[in-house]
């Protein structure tokens, strides 16, 4: 069942499922809660209380807000986990990577660990030995298309890119439901915002993170050239020890929604270890 939670500016949806302590999981631009629909049983099996959030301008929460940054989206999960009564784990994806990376900053009593799943939480370029990797070169001009025109079809082509071989079982509704997100009004202009911001102010704060993260990429991830590299560079960010790297084979840039079996063991294994000694 959807709840909503009215913050400054906006309201934001999500539901809860399950007792014990608290998990909040965040999805990337263009997305909604659903992208963790295969993720949520086996954590809620496991003995955790899990709230999938729709991040502002995404799913069900509402649709104009004064700031698309990491930063503002930060700010609205800390006002879940009080809401809630945390304090939690983050689990973020993409975008929500950087925010949960600033979350953890801000509040480190809220949060007492960080999962980011392909996560832009550093500042990027872009060589030119990049553009000779062809996923990257396919992925980055769809990107492009979608954020400059503000065009459906080829943000539907980018994910199409974004997972190589074969698709999760319920891929047709899945990017139905995608496709007819972003075609309500206001949601693709919501996705553009987010597009325009830059990990810059995430990146700031990866050495102000007191807690344990784990950083997990995909080997075929089309957002970046070199997804070892990006996500080595982000633990080597963090404070000496805080962070681990863990990649999944075969797995573009979204790892939980291919992989999702993979992805639960690695979050129960760092909840059992990293995070329980924090």
């Amino acid at each position: 069942m959807t709840e909503y939670l009215a913050v400054d500016g906006g309201t934001i949806a999500y539901e809860v499922a399950g007792s014990g302590p608290l998990i909040v999981l965040a999805h990337g631009m263009g997305d909604s809660r659903a992208a963790y629909r295969e993720v949520i049983p086996p954590l809620v099996a496991a003995g955790h209380r899990v709230a999938a959030v729709d991040i502002r301008g995404c799913g069900e929460s509402s649709v104009d807000w004064p700031a698309w940054s990491r930063t503002a989206v930060a700010g609205d999960l800390l006002a879940v986990i009080r809401h809630l009564g945390g304090p939690a784990v983050i689990v973020g994806h993409s975008i929500s990577g950087g925010a949960a990376t600033i979350a953890a900053a801000q509040e480190p009593s809220l949060v007492t660990g960080v999962v980011e799943l392909a996560p832009f939480t550093r500042k990027q370029s872009i060589a030119l030995a990049d553009l000779k990797v062809k996923r990257f070169r396919q992925g980055m001009l769809r990107l492009l298309g979608a954020g400059l025109f503000g065009s459906v079809s080829q943000w539907l082509s980018y994910l199409d890119v974004a997972y190589p071989g074969a698709k999760p079982a319920g891929w047709s509704e899945r990017v139905g439901r995608i496709e007819s997100l972003l075609r309500e009004p206001g949601r693709m202009k919501a996705m553009q915002g987010m597009g325009r911001s830059t990990p810059v102010d995430a990146g700031a704060q990866l050495g102000n993170v007191r807690c344990p993260v784990l950083v997990v990429m995909g080997t075929l991830d089309p957002d970046w050239a070199d997804p070892h590299g990006e996500g080595a560079a982000i633990v080597d960010a963090l404070p000496s020890g805080l962070g681990r790297l863990e990649m999944i084979e075969g797995a573009g840039h979204y790892p939980h929604d291919q992989f999702p079996d993979q992805v639960v063991s690695l979050v129960l294994g760092f909840l059992r270890t990293d995070a329980a000694r924090a």
